[in-house]
């Protein structure tokens, strides 16, 4: 590990809203910020989540334009967290906080119906293993520990295995499904809500190289109710065709479940 990572966490650990978990892994019990985070943050606002937020420029940015709600970015990667973390801070954002832990073990942090909204921006597509994929059954049956019923899951990618992928885990499900586009940037401007236009026009610094390279960014959203069996689909899909910028090289197969 690099100096400069080194330095970064040692310093996020003077940061009030910064939660690094530790030895989550090993842990039998509840983590103590379960059930707590309206008393950190003071409100009883909702409280939405970016899972692997990198940078963190979706909890910042969302945290600006929703200053009556609350938002959690939650990565492992602390180095990257720490910029987010760093300008929320200068910024005096009440409204952030950043959370640094495996999203295995998400459903150990949140109490049943604290938060209200998850987003996905950019995630691994994981293209050889479903149950590591951020919309996998797997995954959701652990949002749905925490998530209040019928909460919101926003999905925003350059990976067209992944869209589709998830695309079909809603269809399979029955799951509402209020918004599905293939290109945001192209369908974006005709969009009547001017809020929605504000939100899905945050841009992270990976999304700006991809659309740089071409590549149509992907969002869709729905809604994942409290009950009900879940089912992966029974589809093969073409597996992307580039590689994504930190990810490993890509498999020579050409279709996956």
């Amino acid at each position: 590990m690099s100096k400069n990572k080194l330095a970064k966490f040692a310093e996020m650990e003077h940061y009030p809203h910064v939660f690094q978990a530790g030895s989550i892994a090993t842990a039998t019990e509840p983590h103590p910020m379960r059930g707590a985070w309206h008393t950190f943050f003071g409100n009883h606002n909702p409280i939405v989540l970016e899972l692997g937020c990198g940078r963190g420029e979706y909890t910042v940015g969302l945290a600006r334009l929703f200053p009556d709600k609350n938002f959690i970015g939650v990565d492992i990667k602390g180095a990257r967290m720490w910029t987010g973390a760093t300008e929320s801070l200068r910024e005096g954002l009440p409204n952030v906080a950043f959370l640094r832990t495996h999203i295995e073990f998400i459903q150990r942090f949140f109490a049943p119906g604290e938060v209200s909204e998850i987003w996905l921006t950019f995630s691994d597509p994981q293209m050889k293993k479903a149950t590591k994929r951020l919309t996998s059954t797997y995954f959701l049956a652990r949002y749905r520990e925490f998530l209040q019923p019928s909460g919101l899951i926003h999905l925003k990618t350059d990976s067209q295995f992944l869209f589709t992928y998830t695309r079909c885990m809603v269809q399979e499900n029955g799951l509402p499904m209020p918004i599905c586009t293939d290109d945001l940037y192209a369908t974006l401007p005709g969009t009547a809500d001017d809020v929605m236009r504000r939100i899905l026009s945050i841009q992270t610094y990976y999304e700006q190289q991809w659309m740089q390279r071409g590549i149509a960014i992907k969002y869709l959203q729905f809604r994942l109710p409290a009950e009900g069996a879940l089912h992966e689909p029974d589809v093969e899909i073409e597996l992307d065709d580039y590689r994504s910028y930190n990810r490993h090289k890509r498999s020579s197969l050409t279709t996956s479940r």
